[in-house]
């Protein structure tokens, strides 16, 4: 620092006015209309309203109105409520203390409505039981009121929050909102994460006259979480997502998850709720990518809404003003409970795919992308095989056959040693088969096989339609899933280095990658410290053959700092195992199978977890079912 830059006598220290103070809060706590949206609609929450209603105007920076029908306040409890730091969420315990880790409600700091109020104009009206109306108005932190109002609210009692002109005494913070559209979709992102932790209260969002959403209340049940998660998530997501239930060690994971095969270009459809409290976390984009690793594309996020409760103690959600994070005491067992969890969830849905892909191939076959006046084209049968080839499954019943062995065909045949250091040593041998009597299709999920199409498509009939299967992509997943089930059982084959790598990181990297060493290990890969800043590659997978050890070694330390889940070893494995599985042991597309061989293949998909989509997420059949078929024709 220059010499005039320094100063030249000891500072003063000075307390700040309350204005001062109070726009200072306002800046953590309400960064955004959005933020004082989410404050007021907690308060009404945890005044126990069944019925609240958001109205604003200009993106919430013109005018905010929150109506409830909670409990509601007299006036002089409104006066303490625009106090800062009261709250009635806190009491202090028998000894006198008040307990910052046993918080039961959404807000607790009592610093919203001051904040909100110091930087806008607020008018505060509100009835409690047995008492008349009060109304009360604040312009910069200056108090009018209480005063007599009349009451016109949803129910007995309730609270009505009017906000006009936010940020209005500090305008330079103006500057930094976004446009009016962008402001509103932030508003409705807030209130729709708020509802869907709370299916049981009815909550309306309206801008500038225009009605956004309205949820009305469902009962306190997963079938009424699922109905409002799917009025937010969409239809889609209601017909494919799983139930997740689960609990270890106090903590109880619930919610729901969707079908690998239901998947988003990004994670913006990821939800995670801590006792009912929306907060965004890095760790869940984290462990829902490890539980799904195995199913998706890298460049594919699956859908999911999952609820987080536990002991409030065991959470601290202390640690952001706004509330937006947490922090558990045992993140570990909240992490390997949701992977877990996830896993366990989609193994038990056998080989179910999402009905988003009947409704898809359907839709291209009525020509729903082309324009209105250009008549349907008639392809013939043949050409319509080529719909299906990027579409997803259906949604058939669990398999209640018991299943069959798996063919001599339909295994891959690795050497004795283990896997293969060339994928090109995997190759599928001709078929072998006694011949079976032919089963009623009435008796398997997926149908019987009549027919081969272009030598890729198998269609089989079942009790009420058709099932196209892509014979390729269904049996590539069948011969992953048994490379994963030998290496499993053999463990992982490592090959050790004659010259061991020394992999340069910071000191925080190495000491990140050091922790998991024993962890790495099971998957093949042998570190040791070596010196402050450094690890010693000893041996690697070898699965791998030559690899780039530094940049695993590098990908791993970004992975435990963001993630504290080894995602990059992890995803290396199923890439090469998968594209062993596609080029060697899969049967490719173009080969011609006899009945028995496809029967055989359709039998083995039911017995098999995950067999719905292929590794990289892309559905292996569709099931057409015979109304939509007859409509097509007409004939419905």
């Amino acid at each position: 620092m220059p010499d005039s830059a320094r100063l030249t006598s000891r500072p003063t220290i000075r307390q700040l006015p309350p204005d001062a103070v109070n726009r200072i809060a306002a800046g953590e706590v309400v960064e955004r209309p959005a933020a004082a949206v989410k404050e007021l609609v907690e308060n009404a929450l945890d005044a126990g309203a069944r019925a609240i209603s958001v109205t604003i105007e200009g993106g919430g920076l013109k005018r905010i109105i929150i109506e409830d029908d909670g409990c509601g306040m007299s006036g002089p409890e409104i006066l303490m409520a625009l106090e800062r730091h009261a709250t009635s969420k806190l009491a202090p315990g028998e000894d006198g203390r008040i307990d910052l880790l046993n918080i039961h409600t959404m807000g607790f700091r009592g610093e919203a409505l001051p904040s909100i109020a110091s930087v806008s104009r607020m008018t505060l009206t509100s009835k409690a039981e047995d008492e008349d109306a009060s109304e009360v108005f604040v312009e910069a932190g200056r108090i009018e009121g209480p005063k007599p109002a009349a009451w016109t609210g949803r129910g007995e009692t309730g609270t009505r929050i009017e906000v006009r002109d936010l940020f209005h005494a500090t305008p330079a913070r103006l500057k930094f909102m976004k446009s009016e559209r962008a402001e509103t979709m932030a508003v409705t992102d807030a209130v729709k994460r708020l509802a869907m932790a709370n299916a049981d209260v009815s909550i309306s969002l309206e801008s500038n006259g225009r009605n956004v959403f309205r949820y009305a209340a469902h009962q306190a049940t997963p079938e009424g979480d699922l109905e409002r998660l799917g009025s937010i998530m969409g239809r889609e997501f209601r017909e494919n997502a799983l139930a997740i239930e689960a609990e270890r060690d106090g903590v109880t994971l619930s919610g729901f998850a969707g079908l690998p095969t239901l998947n988003r270009g990004n994670a913006q459809y990821q939800f995670l709720f801590v006792n009912g409290r929306p907060v965004k976390d890095r760790m869940l984009t984290g462990v829902i990518r490890a539980a799904y690793q195995d199913f998706l594309a890298r460049d594919r996020h699956p859908m999911a809404a999952l609820f987080v409760d536990c002991d409030p103690e065991l959470v601290d959600v202390n640690v952001h003003p706004a509330k937006t994070e947490v922090r558990f005491r045992d993140a570990g067992n909240v992490r390997g409970l949701i992977i877990g969890t996830l896993r366990h969830t989609l193994a038990a849905a056998g080989h179910r795919a999402s009905t988003t892909v009947a409704g898809y191939a359907l839709g291209k076959m009525q020509g729903e992308d082309r324009p209105k006046d250009q008549p349907l084209p008639q392809p013939s049968v043949w050409d319509r095989s080529s719909l299906f080839r990027d579409s997803h499954g259906s949604t058939p019943p669990r398999p209640q056959a018991p299943s069959q062995p798996m063919p001599d065909w339909a295994a891959p045949h690795a050497p004795a040693s283990g896997f293969a250091e060339d994928s090109a040593r995997y190759d599928a041998p001709s078929a072998r088969f006694e011949p079976q009597p032919e089963p009623s299709q009435h008796d398997f999920p997926l149908g019987v096989a009549r027919a081969q199409l272009h030598e890729t498509y198998v269609v089989a009939q079942t009790r009420d339609g058709i099932v196209i299967v892509d014979q390729h992509a269904a049996h590539e997943r069948l011969v992953y899933e048994q490379m994963k089930a030998q290496m499993a059982a053999d463990g992982v084959k490592r090959q050790a280095l004659l010259i061991p790598e020394v992999v340069e990181l910071t000191e925080d990297e190495a000491a990140r990658v050091i922790d998991r060493a024993d962890e790495l290990a099971e998957m093949g890969l042998e570190i040791e410290a070596f010196g402050a800043g450094a690890v010693c590659v000893r041996a690697t997978p070898a699965l791998f053959g030559n690899m780039d050890a530094a940049g695993l070694i590098k990908d791993l330390a970004d992975d435990f700092a963001e993630y504290e889940e080894g995602l990059a070893l992890k995803e290396r494995f199923e890439d090469i195992m998968g594209n062993m599985a596609c080029k060697g042991g899969a049967v490719r597309a173009g080969r011609r199978l006899n009945a028995d061989e496809m029967n055989a293949l359709l039998r083995q998909m039911e017995a098999t977890p995950y067999s719905g989509q292929c590794n990289h997420g892309r559905p292996t059949y569709v099931e057409l079912k015979l109304a939509d078929i007859e409509k097509l024709f007409g004939r419905r």
